[in-house]
Order: structure tokens, then sequence, then C-alpha cells
């Protein structure tokens, strides 16, 4: 089985960014959510690579920088803009694209702003907002402020106060708790970019901005997933009716952790034939 290499970089829009890559041949993109790296991917990188060059990127300010917070360049949208120079510095032609969580945001703006680059696109439950489907809205990501709240527990000292409540709040309860600690590890490592996120918006999805995606696409969910993950798939795929659908059982929302064997089968079946 191809092993994957040591962390390296390659500069883009002024900052290096951190990568890992396993195998050869078509290349895969995986982008992580909220408080993760390139390290979060660690179950995929080398199943996935038997049969393609897989790639893992940290985005923007996430480890192995220590950002503490300040300063600006956290958004979806400059990391959307480092991803399109990155494939291009790659120089290895268009790619295949998994984003999870808030990195399907990223690779969502990616897609529809950058169609040239890809071959395909995974959504994982992205970080997405959409507008009104069937005469109702589909869900609503804030949920009493988490990452607001989560903030604060930071700012008071209390790092793993504040994970707790986001991991809790996506994942379901008591998640943090029965977490592996290089798991733990791994966003205590980021927890500063809650700094970063707290400011941020949804991107929302209607269906004139939907309807201009051309690429295949996949829509992939955890069978355990807390709202309202399952609701924004559910929505998507509404509007997006050409669209793929895979649902990882006994998982919630970090569904290529909780079950990575199915993960990687069903990110096997859609990308095989391409």
């Amino acid at each position: 089985m191809p092993t994957t290499s040591a962390p390296t970089s390659l500069r883009v829009n002024g900052y290096d960014l951190s990568y890992v890559e396993a195998g050869s041949g078509k290349p895969l993109l995986l982008v992580h959510g909220s408080l993760c790296d390139h390290r979060f991917w660690r179950p995929q990188m080398e199943p996935l690579a038997a049969q393609r060059r897989v790639i893992a990127v940290s985005l923007r300010h996430y480890w192995p920088e220590n950002w503490d917070g300040s300063g600006t360049g956290f958004s979806p949208q400059q990391h959307a803009d480092d991803l399109a120079a990155f494939i291009d510095g790659l120089g290895l032609g268009p790619m295949d694209l998994v984003g999870h969580s808030r990195g399907g945001t990223v690779s969502w703006l990616l897609a529809r702003q950058h169609p040239e680059l890809l071959r395909s696109l995974v959504l994982a439950e992205p970080g997405l907002g959409v507008g009104m489907v069937s005469g109702k809205q589909a869900a609503d990501l804030d949920r009493n402020g988490f990452r607001r709240r989560a903030l604060e527990l930071l700012q008071a000292g209390n790092a793993d106060g504040a994970l707790e409540l986001f991991i809790d709040t996506v994942s379901g309860g008591g998640t943090w708790a029965r977490m592996v600690p290089w798991l733990k590890r791994m966003m205590q490592d980021n927890a500063n970019t809650l700094f970063g996120q707290v400011a941020e918006t949804y991107e929302i999805i209607t269906a004139a901005n939907a309807a201009a995606l051309r690429l295949p696409l996949l829509l992939i969910g955890g069978a355990q997933s807390p709202a309202p993950y399952p609701a924004v798939l559910d929505a998507l795929a509404a509007l997006l009716p050409a669209a793929q659908r895979a649902t990882i059982a006994g998982a919630s929302h970090a569904m290529n952790l909780w079950n990575a064997p199915a993960f990687n089968q069903a990110l096997e079946s859609f990308l095989g034939g391409r």
C-alpha cells in the first residue's frame, strides 16, 4: 500500500500551504473542515492512494501554523482562492475534489468560480445554507450562535470547553468526550481558528447558482448526523437532481472517521469510472 509523505508546502498567494500526499495517478484533493487540518484525512490517504494520487492540504491559518487569530486572510473566499492557486501550482491538471463541512463551503466556491480546475466534486455535509426549497427554509446552521459561544469560552481560557461545545453541536452530544486523543490534539492545535470563523456568514445556495454547477457531484452524509445536515443534503439533492447520494451507516458528521471503510468505498464508487 502507498505510504503518506511527510508534510511539505507550496507557496501560493504569499502563503505556504502545507500538504501531504500518497500514491500516483489521477489527483484527488481532500479539504478539511473547522478545527481540522490535513491530518483529518489520515484514514483516507493510503487506502485511496491505491488507485490515485491523494493530496490533503491544510488551509491558511490552520496547523502547522500556530495562528494567534489576528490579522486577515481567514475566510471561505480566501481559502477558495488559495486552493485555486494551489491546484494550478501543482501542475497536475484538473482534480477530483472532496470538501467536508466548512471545507465543503470552500470547495463549493472553488467549483463555482473555477470549474476548469476540477473533474468532479464531493460535498460531505457541507456548511452551506440553502434558500427556499418547496416553500420552506431548509435549515438554520447557526444553532443559537454556537460559534460565538465557543469563542467566548476560548477567550475565557477554557479551550477544551470551547471545543466540546463546537464539536458536540455539529456531531452530537458526547462526541468530544469519546474522541480519540490524536483527534482531540488536532482540534486543540486549531482552536484559535475560531477567532476567524466566528465572523463568517454562511454561503447560501439557491436554485439559480446551483444550476450553474456542471461538474459530476456526490452528496455524502452520516446516517446519525444531527440537524441541520440531513436537511441541507436533502435540499441540495432537490436543487441538483443529477447529483449522486451516499449515506454512511453508523456515522455522524465526521463520517470519514466514524466509518472510514464505508466512506472510502463511497468515494471509490463515485470516482472509479472517472
